[in-house]
């Protein structure tokens, strides 16, 4: 694969940032961080209490998220709810402790969607649902560490 110096990343901590939407992103941004480990670091709220961008951290990532909004670009998103719980894309977080993760995810009532296991290609992991339907993978498996095995 050849790299143009048009299409060169800029040097920053994290490239790529998933951005989600929710219906009641207060709450979807109160269990992220309780229950995956994110850490809110910019949050901005308008006046009726729906979120206009948030910022939430884990580790050198990040994910932006908002409130449904009837915008140009809110037009582009259906909510897992709305295409029967299919979804067009999940996250992978890179995690120390699978099992303890998977266990904060039961105690919140989180929804298993794929069970807890060794994978084959490395890690432990599991996937689950966040209240509002999206999907996200938890595991051990740590892509840049196999890479630089590798080598």
């Amino acid at each position: 694969m050849t790299t143009t110096r048009n299409t060169i990343p800029k040097h920053t901590r994290a490239t790529i940032m998933p951005c989600l939407r929710y219906r009641d992103a207060p709450a979807a941004i109160e269990w992220l961080c309780s229950t995956l480990g994110f850490e809110a670091t910019l949050v901005v709220r308008n006046e009726d209490g729906t979120v206009a961008h948030a910022q939430l951290s884990y580790g050198n990532g990040m994910i932006m998220l908002g409130s449904i909004f009837d915008t140009d670009y809110g037009r582009l998103l259906k909510q897992p709810s709305e295409t029967g719980g299919c979804v067009t894309q999940g996250s992978y977080l890179v995690v120390n402790d699978a099992d303890r993760v998977h266990e904060r995810v039961m105690d919140a009532g989180g929804e298993v969607v794929l069970p807890l296991q060794d994978e084959d290609y490395g890690g432990r992991g599991f996937t689950c649902r966040d209240p509002e339907g999206h999907v996200w993978s938890i595991g051990t498996y740590d892509p840049w560490a196999e890479a630089e095995r590798a080598h």
